[in-house]
């Protein structure tokens, strides 16, 4: 692929001209749209279901950790998506899965119980985790190696802002409309993404022929186990975090609504910044400010009393948690171009191993003393910080 990029100014390729001389405009464009709709519609799903779950469905911290690590069983199985790709191509089997998305996600305020959460949450979290690894892929095959952090940071920060309006609009259905409604709204809209991309033909560009089969590779092995210790950490954010904040300091659906809203206006700034920050100062580094700040939000959230300081603590969780793109672009700068599908697919399956695990365990050792599934990231983060050392990555061409 013909390089565009100046190293010292990597947004120059991603000019509307240059990608549409190189044949990557439309590709831009619908994994642009098509993450929009699945980040959008995943946030809706993390604002709503911990108060969703405790008031309508009435289930506990034991019940909240089954249906989370159900929710990670697709991701789990998500190598699985390497085999649709011999009857589908990226782009329609990533189209289908933010269909799926939206319908699991419309479903879910129609089901208030155990079993009926642990249902639709299936459908919606297959959705989900099937596109996650088909947009990543997509996006490494097209833009090399200067543009890839670029254009990855760009994606999350355009998905930021289309969260930030998700949240916007949840705050005021809350009180217009019940779960079912607010449910069926956003799923709705995200399965229109979804027939939006099936009815678009597939976007032609010059790129390595994929590798249709899976396999882990010895060389890989640091990129594994980062994505492994990253699945981990991720299921206390996303599990314990939200739940310590509604169980025991009683923040409301607007309340969290809020602090979403926050989380991404902030991302939508710091997201750019981290593509760059990246080819400046490359991933070892980024990724190391992660997981030391990961060791003292985890610390906080395990001692602080104060509501204020857990939902800082919060904000600055999910600001470090974009840090993780560095794994994704390190992959990209060690593996062979076929094997991007292929490495994000393993990859993500390797990711939600633990996150299976995770919730479960986590929710039993919660019921002992919520500060357990905490200590446990703070570990994480020493482990991670450990192997982070090891990264290196080949010299960077233009």
């Amino acid at each position: 692929m013909k390089a565009h990029l100046d190293p010292a100014r990597p947004e120059y390729g991603l000019t509307r001209s240059a990608l549409r001389e190189s044949g990557r405009h439309d590709i831009l464009l619908f994994l642009l749209v098509s993450t929009i709709a699945s980040t959008a519609g995943i946030q809706a799903w993390q604002t709503l279901i911990n108060n969703f779950a405790v008031e309508s469905a009435h289930l506990g911290a034991d019940a909240v950790g089954f249906v989370q690590s159900i929710r990670e069983v697709p991701g789990f199985l998500s190598m699985l998506v390497i085999y649709v790709l011999l009857v589908l191509s990226e782009q329609r089997a990533a189209s289908l899965s933010i269909l799926v998305l939206g319908v699991g996600l419309a479903a879910t305020g129609y089901f208030p119980s155990f079993w009926g959460l642990t249902a639709t949450t299936l459908i919606m979290s297959t959705g989900f985790h099937y596109y996650e690894p088909l947009n990543q892929s997509l996006t490494l095959q097209h833009f090399n190696t200067f543009e890839a952090p670029v254009v990855l940071s760009r994606i999350r920060a355009v998905g930021a802002l289309a969260n930030i309006g998700v949240g916007i609009l949840i705050y005021f259905m809350a009180d217009a409309m019940g779960y079912k409604g607010m449910f069926a709204v956003v799923g709705a809209l995200v399965a229109m993404v979804g027939v939006w991309g099936l009815c678009k033909k597939p976007c032609e560009t010059d790129v390595a022929p994929q590798k249709k089969k899976m396999y882990l590779r010895r060389k890989y092995w640091l990129y594994y186990l980062l994505t492994f210790l990253e699945g981990s950490r991720r299921q206390i954010f996303i599990v314990f975090a939200v739940y310590l904040l509604v169980k025991k300091f009683d923040y409301s659906i607007q309340s969290i609504t809020i602090l979403f809203v926050i989380n991404n206006a902030i991302n939508y700034f710091l997201n750019p910044m981290i593509g760059r920050a990246i080819n400046r100062f490359g991933e070892r580094q980024l990724l190391s400010i992660e997981y030391a700040g990961m060791i003292v939000v985890f610390l906080v959230y395990a001692y602080t009393n104060s509501h204020i300081i857990a939902g800082t603590m919060f904000v600055l969780d999910y600001l470090l948690f974009n840090f993780n793109v560095g794994v994704r672009t390190y992959y990209q700068k060690i593996a062979a171009p076929e094997d991007m599908a292929s490495g994000m697919a393993m990859g993500f399956t390797i990711n939600h191993i633990a996150a299976v695990v995770v919730p479960v365990l986590g929710g039993i050792l919660w019921m002992v003393d919520y500060k357990i599934p905490f200590f446990i990231g703070v570990g994480l983060g020493v482990v991670s910080l450990v192997f982070t050392q090891l990264i290196r990555t080949p010299a960077k061409t233009a």
